[in-house]
């Protein structure tokens, strides 16, 4: 699945809810079925790439672990505090990671890292609108044309969606990844809004904030994408106005 498109949007928040409402069902907790949910997670991510690869219906794989935990639970066999294997750890090491840091491996390793020449607020303004308009357009060329060719797309899941575990490099790549996550299919939307300062994109699925997408501008070409789809990262973002924090 890593080397594949990113799964979109729609798909990703139906399992988790689906293994929600199967966790619940079975032990009648909100809270129980949270963390239940997490484990099996964790339990993905720490399966070899490989072995993640031949899962043909990952659904299916992970109700089955889900409804085994709940088992375990019931009788007393299972414990879900129990931490990820060492296999999860290596899984996500490179997810989510800051520009900076890619920038900094770079230079580590004998890559020329260029001074990065500031955009405007404007400037930076009007290319997340364009990648707005692209991916709500599934346009492909527009997107490739507003990456820098070395582009690079983090996907931060927190281990707790099925998200692409590894960045994604390269224009081509990142596009068609972003194109997949972000498909406008019914329920789903796409808006502009500020993010950490600057213009992101935020895209909800049925009212529910599902990713909020931060991007790196450097010579007028987006140079980084940082997509945050983790539910706790995002449950800010889904509270009601006026609410604690």
């Amino acid at each position: 699945m890593d080397r594949a498109s990113a799964v979109p949007l729609a798909e990703l928040l139906d399992e988790r809810r689906y293994l929600l409402d199967v966790a619940c069902w079975m032990l009648g907790s909100a809270g129980a079925a949270e963390r239940v949910v997490d484990e099996t997670y964790r339990r993905w991510y720490g399966l070899p790439e490989a072995a993640r690869g031949r899962i043909e219906v990952p659904r299916s794989w992970l109700a089955k672990t889900a409804g085994g935990i709940c088992l375990g639970r019931l009788t007393g066999s299972g414990r879900l505090d129990t931490p990820g294997t060492a296999g999860s750890a290596d899984g996500l090491r490179n997810a989510g990671r800051p520009a900076a840091t890619l920038l900094a491996d770079r230079a580590a390793h004998g890559v020329r890292v260029q001074r990065p020449r500031p955009v405007t607020a404007y400037q930076h303004d009007v290319l997340a609108r364009a990648v707005r308009e692209a991916c709500a357009a599934q346009d492909a060329g527009l997107l490739v044309s507003l990456l820098a060719p070395d582009a690079t797309a983090l996907f931060d899941g927190g281990g707790k969606v099925r998200a692409l575990a590894r960045p994604v490099h390269g224009s081509r790549q990142v596009a068609a990844s972003l194109l997949a996550l972000l498909a406008l299919r019914p329920r789903t939307t796409l808006t502009a809004h500020s993010v950490n300062g600057r213009t992101g994109l935020v895209a909800r699925y049925d009212h529910q904030v599902a990713a909020v997408i931060s991007l790196t501008v450097v010579d007028r070409r987006i140079t980084c994408v940082l997509i945050v789809l983790n539910p706790d990262k995002l449950r800010p973002w889904n509270q009601p106005p006026g609410s604690p924090g």
